[in-house]
C-alpha cells in the first residue's frame, strides 16, 4: 500500500509557516490536496501583503546586524545538502504526493537539490572580486583598485510547481552564497516541499531573518512581494506572460526571469535517431511534460520519418501511467484538472486540423491524460507553435537540414534546443545557428546539469541559472579604492 501522508505534515491542521523566527498560522488557510486521487494533503496559512511586509523587515534586519561571512554561508549550505541528503526519503514523498511525480523521479529530484547545495556552498567559499589596473592610467598613480562583491539586498523568490524542490534550492542556495535574505512563495499547488526545505536550512544553523516562507497567491503575497520598495532583486520562475508582467511592473528592481519554451530537436537521417527516441520516450514525458525543456517538437528528416514516429508511438505507449507513489509509475497526473483538459483540448485541436495521434490522446479512469505522439503535425498548430506543458510530442517533416533549423528557431521561446547527427559540419552549424540559450548535440534538450549556466532567450526569460551565475546576479559590484 502506497503512502498518501507527507511526512512531519499533518493532514488534518493547518501547517504553519516561519516568519521571523516564529510560527505563523494567518487569519485564513486554504487546502492542499494531491493532483492523483484528489485527497487532502494539509493545509498552509493564507497570507496576506502585512505579512510579506513583516517577512521582508525582519530579513532587511537580518543582513544589517548579522551580516553572514562566506565561511558560514558555506558551512550552512553544506549542513543543509547534509541534512536534505539523510531526509531525501521524506521529501521525495512530499515532491511525488504534491505534484503528482512519481516517486523514483522525486528522488532523483532530491538528488539534485542536493547537489544544488553543494555547488552553492562551492561558490560561497570562492566568491571574489578583481583587481583594476589603476596604475595604468596616470591620474590612478600611486591608487590601488579592486572589487568587492557584496549582496544585492533581500531577494523575492517567486517558484512554481513543476520542480518545488529543485527549483526553490537553485534561488535559496545562490541567496545564501551571496549572503541576501529570502523571501519565498512557493506555488500554492506544492507548499510543503519549500516548507521542509526551510527547516533544513533552520536546523543546518541559517539565522531565523534568512529565510521566511509566505503562502498565499499570485495576486496578494506574489504581488507584495513584487511592489515591496525593500525587496532589491526578484526571481521568478513560471510562465512568460506572468514573468514578464513581473518585469515590467517592477523597472527599478533587478528581475531573473526563467520561464516558457518548446524544446525542438531535430533528428537527421545520419544520426542515431534510435538513441534518440529512447531518450525521448522519458524527455518529453517525465513528469507529465511539465518541465519548460520537455522534449516538445520533433523535428525529423522526411526519410526517416515514418520509422521514428512508428518507433517513438511504440516507446512511448510502454511507459507506465498512475499512481505516483507506486514505484513502476513513470507519468502520472497533470497538476490539475483544468490543466489536463486544455492539453487534451489541444491534442483535438490537431487531430480535427489532420495530424495523426500515433498513440494516446486518451484519458483513463483515474483522470490521467496518457502520453500522446502527434504525428504530421504541422508547425502553426497549438502543441507545436506553444508550449504544451502536458505529456505531448509533435512530430513534423522536414526535407534540408536548413529547413529544419528555420523551424527550430520559427518560435516565441529560446530556452534548449538539439539536433542528432553524425556530421561534425552539421552539428557545428546548429550550434551556431540555433538561437536559444543552450544548444545539445546528440542529446535531448532535456538534459541539464545543475551546475551549468541555464536560461534562454526572448519569451524563455532573461536571466542564467546555476549556482556561480546566480550569485553574480544576487551581487552588486562594490569599487574599492585605496590611495597611499
Amino acid at each position: 500500500m502506497t503512502s498518501s501522508v507527507i511526512p512531519g505534515i499533518d493532514p488534518n491542521a493547518v501547517t504553519p509557516v516561519v516568519i521571523d523566527g516564529e510560527p505563523v498560522l494567518g487569519a485564513a488557510s486554504f487546502e492542499v490536496r494531491a493532483p492523483y486521487g484528489d485527497h487532502l494533503l494539509g493545509s498552509v496559512p493564507k497570507l496576506d501583503a502585512a505579512d510579506v511586509d513583516r517577512a521582508v523587515a525582519a530579513a532587511r534586519r537580518a543582513m544589517r546586524e548579522d551580516p553572514l561571512p562566506q565561511w558560514r554561508r558555506a558551512e550552512i549550505l553544506d549542513r543543509a545538502a547534509a541534512l536534505l541528503a539523510e531526509r531525501a526519503g521524506d521529501v521525495a514523498v512530499a515532491v511525488a504526493l504534491e505534484a503528482a511525480k512519481p516517486i523514483r523521479t522525486a528522488r532523483g529530484e532530491v538528488e539534485r537539490a542536493v547537489g544544488t547545495l553543494q555547488f552553492s556552498a562551492a561558490v560561497a567559499r570562492t566568491l571574489t572580486g578583481e583587481t583594476v589596473p589603476l596604475e595604468a592610467s596616470s591620474v590612478g598613480a600611486g591608487k590601488l583598485g579592486f572589487v568587492l562583491r557584496v549582496p544585492v539586498g533581500v531577494v523575492g523568490a517567486i517558484a512554481p510547481f513543476n520542480f518545488p524542490l529543485n527549483l526553490v534550492a537553485h534561488k535559496l542556495g545562490p541567496a545564501v552564497a551571496a549572503g541576501c535574505a529570502v523571501v519565498l512563495k512557493p506555488a500554492s499547488q506544492t507548499p510543503f516541499s519549500s516548507i521542509l526545505l526551510a527547516r533544513i536550512f533552520a536546523d543546518a544553523g541559517l539565522p531565523p531573518g534568512y529565510l521566511h516562507v509566505v503562502t498565499g497567491g499570485g495576486g496578494t503575497v506574489g504581488n507584495a512581494i513584487v511592489d515591496h520598495p525593500d525587496i532589491a532583486l526578484i526571481t521568478f520562475t513560471g510562465s512568460p506572460d506572468v514573468g514578464w508582467g513581473i518585469r515590467a511592473r517592477a523597472p527599478r528592481k533587478r528581475v531573473g526571469l526563467e520561464l516558457g519554451n518548446n524544446a525542438p530537436v531535430i533528428l537527421e537521417a545520419d544520426g542515431d535517431w534510435r538513441a534518440a527516441v529512447a531518450k525521448i520516450r522519458l524527455a518529453g514525458f517525465a513528469h507529465a511534460g511539465q518541465s519548460c525543456i520537455s522534449t516538445q517538437r520533433v523535428l525529423v528528416h522526411e526519410s526517416i520519418a515514418d520509422e521514428v514516429a512508428a518507433a517513438l508511438a511504440e516507446a512511448v505507449s510502454t511507459l507506465v501511467v498512475g499512481d505516483p507513489m507506486d514505484e513502476a509509475t513513470e507519468v502520472s497526473s497533470l497538476i490539475s484538472v483544468a490543466e489536463r483538459d486544455r492539453v487534451a483540448g489541444w491534442v483535438q485541436e490537431a487531430k480535427d486540423a489532420g495530424a495523426v495521434i500515433a498513440t494516446g490522446g486518451t484519458i483513463d479512469d483515474a483522470g490521467v491524460l496518457a502520453p500522446t505522439v502527434i504525428a504530421d503535425a504541422a508547425p502553426d498548430l497549438k502543441v507545436c507553435a506553444l508550449e504544451v506543458f502536458g505529456p505531448v510530442v509533435a512530430i513534423t517533416r522536414y526535407s534540408t537540414f536548413d529547413e529544419a533549423l528555420a523551424l527550430a528557431n520559427d518560435t516565441r521561446y529560446g530556452l534548449q534546443a538539439a539536433v542528432f547527427t553524425s556530421d561534425v559540419s552539421k552539428a557545428l552549424r546548429a550550434v551556431r545557428t540555433l538561437d536559444f540559450g543552450g544548444v545539445l548535440v546528440n542529446e535531448v534538450p532535456t538534459w541539464r546539469a545543475d551546475q551549468m549556466p541555464y536560461g534562454g532567450l526572448r519569451d524563455s526569460g532573461n536571466t542564467k541559472e546555476g549556482p556561480a551565475w546566480s550569485v553574480r546576479e544576487m551581487t552588486e559590484e562594490r569599487m574599492v579604492i585605496l590611495s597611499g
